[in-house]
């Protein structure tokens, strides 16, 4: 019985050192918990935190990891995400310089760059949309004022200005967005650009103007150019055909001279063939082929005519068949030629037709 009871002892004993380990471990966990949650506090990557005591603001971080604190009630921490963020604004109706109504609705990309004057002027409780819209509508419609409707859509490229505008609008919100709320606006542009159903007629006639007056100054200037052109091509024509004539002028003048020169050189050579070769010359240009002349064979210069013919009629002169009348011609016509020389043309004339003769062969 001792033992056994001894055994129970021991085993109530054990029991009893378990639970003794057990509670002491989980006051150890539950003291953990507290000092883990009660006295620090994370901060992820890309957020930034502000440690409030009893409502004021002590440090504000924005390096990731664990840090330290006190537990509440007299430390509290807010975590505000640092992160680009993006907003679409409502429409909004706005007049151009040229009292012109459009419909813009821009867009917001931002950013909270001072945890401390956020948290002061917006809270972890406000609604920054809403002051971002404010923002962005007051100086959409202060900027819109200096521009006209031209500015934002046109045909001209050089005439749209968007860029300069939203980089003005951005200007005036990250300015007042940084210093009144710890927001850094990285950028303001616009998604979308309408027009008033009331105003849309009226813009299309004003597009349709503008494209009408454009079209007038080409075609104007086009007429211009085209009379340029063909004033100049009429005035180069001109001097064209007026140097022209003075060269035909002068060439006619020129070749004018050198046939009188030749028949000056030919009469002063040989008066007789000269003579012989004009009457020839006037005889042949004063016939054509269905003349019909009645003349007298003893006058100049038919009478070349008449001692052709006697030359002709003399026995002899006619030797070639008729079958040759085309070389019998041409023969007849050299003796009377040369029946009509004196000795020593005739013979010179004889000695080069001779020649002629030898080559040919």
């Amino acid at each position: 019985m001792n033992s056994a009871e001894n055994t129970k002892k021991t085993k109530e004993n054990n029991v009893g050192a378990t639970m003794r380990v057990l509670r002491i471990l989980l006051a150890a966990a539950v003291i953990l918990l507290i000092v883990w949650l009660g006295f620090t506090f994370r901060v992820k990557e890309g957020s930034s935190a502000i440690v409030l005591r009893f409502g004021a603001p002590r440090e504000t971080t924005s390096e990731a990891g664990l840090h330290f604190r006190l537990p509440w009630p007299f430390e509290t921490v807010v975590s505000y995400d640092g992160r680009l963020q993006y907003l679409e604004t409502n429409n909004l109706e706005t007049i151009t310089q040229d009292k012109r109504n459009i419909i813009i609705q821009p867009y917001v990309v931002w950013k909270i760059s001072d945890p401390l004057t956020y948290h002061n002027s917006i809270g972890s409780a406000g609604n920054i949309m809403s002051y971002i819209r404010d923002q962005v509508f007051s100086a959409t419609n202060s900027i819109m004022g200096s521009y006209s409707l031209q500015s934002l859509v046109s045909l001209e490229k050089e005439q749209v200005k968007t860029d300069e505008i939203q980089k003005a609008i951005t200007a005036a919100v990250a300015d007042n967005c940084m210093k009144n709320y710890g927001i850094d606006v990285v950028s303001v542009r616009i998604l979308r650009l309408s027009l008033p159903d009331t105003n849309l007629s009226s813009v299309f006639e004003q597009m349709t103007a503008e494209r009408q007056k454009d079209i007038d100054t080409i075609l104007a200037n086009a007429e211009r150019d085209a009379n340029k052109i063909k004033t100049d091509a009429d005035a180069k024509a001109a001097e064209i055909i007026a140097g022209g004539t003075t060269e035909a002028a002068k060439i006619k003048a020129e070749a004018e001279a050198a046939v009188a020169s030749v028949y000056a050189a030919a009469e002063a050579a040989n008066l007789e063939l000269y003579t012989f070769l004009r009457q020839l010359d006037t005889l042949v240009a004063s016939v054509g082929d269905s003349t019909v002349l009645v003349v007298d064979t003893s006058t100049y210069p038919f009478s070349v005519l008449k001692g052709y013919s006697e030359m002709l009629s003399k026995p002899g002169s006619s030797s070639i068949g008729d079958d040759d009348t085309g070389i019998s011609t041409v023969l007849n016509d050299l003796s009377y030629i040369l029946s009509e020389l004196d000795d020593n043309d005739a013979k010179a004339l004889a000695d080069g037709i001779e020649k002629l003769i030898e080559q040919a062969k």
